[in-house]
This record gives C-alpha cells, structure tokens and sequence, in this order.
C-alpha cells in the first residue's frame, strides 16, 4: 500500500531533447502538465537538437549524442536529484511499480526527480552513466515528442495512485 507523506514539494524536471512541433502533442502536453500541478513542482527543459545527416557514420552519429548529451548534463542544476533516463535497455515498470518508485522517493527525502527523454539517436554514454536508474517504456522505440506525453500522462497516473484517487485503467 503506498503512503504518501510528503507533500507538493517534489519537484520533477522533464529534460527532453527537441521542440515539439505537432500542436496535438502540446495540447496534451500542456494537460497533463496543468494535471500534474497539484501534485509536484514540474518544469520540462528542453535543449537543442542536433542535425543528423542520412546515412550518418558510427562517429558522426556518437558526436550527435555527445553534442545533445553535453546540453542535457548542463540542464541538470541540483547535484542532489535523482537522475532517471529513459533507455530502451533500462527496467520496464507496470503504473503501480512508478508509483511506488516516485513515492519511495520522496518519503527517503529526494525532492528533485530528472526525467530524461534523448533525441532520436538515444542518449549518450555520458548521460547513461549519471542515471541513478534506466527506465524502459518498451523496447519499441517512440518519437520523442509522444514519449513525453507518454512520459507525463504516467507521472499523473502514478501520483493519482500515491493518493489512492480513482483514473482509468
């Protein structure tokens, strides 16, 4: 059973790579964004993309995830955050598993959760290795625009759950 004995003071960091373009996924976005502010602190921080050429070389694309990667590590400004990144290789959770994740984190006193969603080449090592924990929506690979709305929806589902308040299944 999950408890949740901290309050409003969590706050989470959405670092994604790229602008969502789409104006569907920014309505959605911005949804469960004004959801999710009852229950935490959210900012999403987006940093910029690089240009990946056709039929790009192995070094090519690791300059790509390093440019993108070395953009993402400067948007992490506490120290003392958890770092999650999402990575087709990281742990894949049910809805209740996040929510426990989330809720364990706060009641041991972690006020500040990274989520990191890479660009469409992934994430660099760099990035990777910072992560406190990978997380894996499926080894199906996702535009990065719905990944963050895939993202957002399962935080507000999870915090729904902290509470035991009622969402659809």
């Amino acid at each position: 059973m999950l408890n949740y004995d901290y309050n409003i003071n969590m706050k989470i960091s959405i670092i994604c790579v790229g602008k969502v373009k789409e104006k569907f996924y920014r309505d959605a976005i911005a949804e469960y964004s004004k959801r999710l502010s009852r229950y935490a602190k959210l900012e999403v921080i987006e940093v910029a993309d690089e240009k990946t050429k056709d039929n790009a070389s192995d070094n090519e694309i690791d300059i790509v995830k390093n440019t993108e990667g070395e953009r993402i590590l400067k948007a992490i400004k506490d120290d003392s955050g958890y770092i999650i990144c999402l990575a087709i290789d990281g742990k894949q959770l049910d809805s209740v598993e996040l929510a426990n994740k989330i809720n364990k984190l706060g009641i041991s006193g972690t006020s500040h959760i990274y989520l990191i969603i890479g660009g469409s080449l992934g994430l660099s090592d760099e990035v990777l290795k910072k992560a406190d924990f990978k997380l894996s929506f499926s080894k199906m690979t996702f535009p990065h625009q719905l990944m963050r709305v895939v993202l957002l929806e399962q935080i507000y589902r999870s915090y729904r759950i902290i509470n035991h308040e009622p969402y659809h299944k």
